[in-house]
């Protein structure tokens, strides 16, 4: 990919508020309510479908935190108490009972990722716990691949030894910057030998990849600081780096509203920020994913890139698509191919829900036929940088999504014609635009206030 000298006209124009992708439909677009018997006949459905066809994977969030990182739009529950883990747990057991009564034969796992908040919270022994009642009375498929996301500040190496004998071989570090004024401002502390030491108790282990998750756009950050960072960084050698844009949805994340709006960086600065970073990583045998993800060459990811076996979901970039993804955990998401369901997003509710012995989905999709075309549009966008038109859809492209591609073309981000799209170097900048021509709900509602449901596109 060449060099991109941004034209601050450019960035300007396309620094509209928009969905990430991770979903389509995304989930301002779902109902708040989901019928739960639908749910269980549509999981039921795709688990027949999918168990032996390609195995399931499983992502459990573990919401707890010591501390709040300001800049966090997760959902989290901030707690330096961790008798909170015995209650959380067995309320996890209950919803993977209830899941398991649905399914007719012994699940094939092929995935498990446990994110947060912070997973390392759990203490070993909790973890242990969770995944060895997980995986009683299941397959584990051959091919798996389990993941942690863990804070350098608290995973010992106890944590990373438990693991590994569980299956583990992936981890993730949420490192986010490493200079100091930027940590204090976020509330993020953490001194650079703390991840070191981490990514060293990782590899000794046996962990064969491990993940840094960096974050630009953050504030008080500069083009010096992000080069020190990224310099800092490289030496460490991780498998793979996140290197995410900074969401700031304040009208979301209550941790946001202390930032002084003044120490965030303008559109073009942050667009600045990501070209150092992505400029050095490149320089250090890095390879680019997309839109924010990079890998060194022997690392999965990159092959499933070169192959064209890329997939997104809800944790980004990933070399796994299992066809059937349940969450587990309070505001967990779930994902059967046909459509999408969202726990309910309180300890209290999911809880309730839990010990009444009721699946804790809150709101939702059953996804139509057209929701599943145009999925598929996205999905190829985000992980292929192109993709090819069914002819049986071009009168629905012509009078919704052409119109929006012809000035993506002539800014020079793809080239497109009736049967197929390529994205251009330069629209592998701009990918959130470019999917948005094909999210049929935006280009349906466009006099909602896209503000104050999205984060900005750069």
């Amino acid at each position: 990919m060449t060099h991109f000298n941004p034209d601050p006209l450019l960035v300007r124009k396309y620094n509209q508020a928009l969905p990430r992708y991770t979903s389509y439909p995304t989930v301002p677009f779902w109902n708040d309510q989901i019928d739960k018997k639908s749910w269980e006949v549509a999981f039921l459905e795709q688990f027949g479908i999918q168990n032996h066809k390609k195995a399931i994977s499983i992502y459990v969030h573990l919401p707890f935190c010591e501390s709040l990182c300001t800049y966090c739009g997760c959902n989290k529950r901030i707690t330096t108490n961790h008798n909170v883990e015995e209650e959380y747990l067995a309320a996890i057991e209950k919803e993977w009972s209830l899941y398991r009564n649905l399914m007719p034969e012994m699940p094939v796992i092929r995935e498990i990722h446990l994110g947060g908040g912070t997973p390392t919270f759990f203490s070993p022994a909790n973890l242990q716990r969770l995944i060895s009642t997980i995986l009683e009375k299941s397959i584990v498929d051959s091919r798996h691949e389990f993941s942690i996301e863990g804070h350098p500040n608290n995973t010992t190496k106890e944590h990373l030894q438990t693991l590994f004998s569980l299956g583990f071989r992936r981890i993730s570090y949420g490192v986010q910057d490493n200079d100091p004024s930027v940590q204090r401002i976020i509330n993020r502390i953490q001194p650079l030998e703390n991840v070191r030491k981490a990514t060293e108790n990782a590899r000794t282990v046996g962990f064969t990849s491990v993940n840094y998750d960096l974050i630009y756009g953050l504030p008080l950050q500069t083009l010096s600081s992000i080069g020190k960072t990224i310099g800092e960084v490289v030496k460490l050698k991780p498998d793979r780096i996140a290197f995410y844009s900074y969401a700031h949805v304040p009208w979301t994340s209550k941790g946001q509203r202390l930032f002084d709006v003044t120490h965030l960086p303008s559109a073009e600065e942050k667009i600045n920020l990501y070209l150092k970073g992505k400029v050095l990583l490149m320089k250090h045998g890095y390879r680019d994913i997309g839109m924010d993800h990079f890998a060194l060459p022997h690392d999965a990811l990159y092959k499933a890139k070169v192959k064209n076996q890329l997939h997104r979901n809800f944790m980004g970039y990933t070399t796994q698509n299992s066809g059937l993804l349940l969450g587990l955990g309070v505001s967990a998401i779930s994902d059967l191919g046909n459509s999408f369901a969202q726990n309910e997003k309180t300890l209290h509710e999911y809880y309730n829900s839990c010990n009444e012995k009721k699946l804790a989905v809150k709101r939702g999709i059953f996804l139509s036929q057209e929701d599943l075309v145009f999925r598929r549009y996205i999905l190829d966008i985000s992980c292929r940088g192109g993709t090819a038109f069914n002819a049986l859809h071009l009168p629905l492209l012509q009078e919704l999504c052409f119109p929006k591609l012809k000035e993506l073309e002539a800014d020079g981000l793809v080239e497109y014609d009736e049967t197929h799209l390529k994205v251009t170097d330069l629209g592998h900048y701009f990918i959130r635009n470019i999917c948005s021509a094909f999210d049929l709900y935006l280009q349906r509602n466009q006099h909602n206030n896209k503000n104050q449901m999205f984060s900005k596109a750069i």
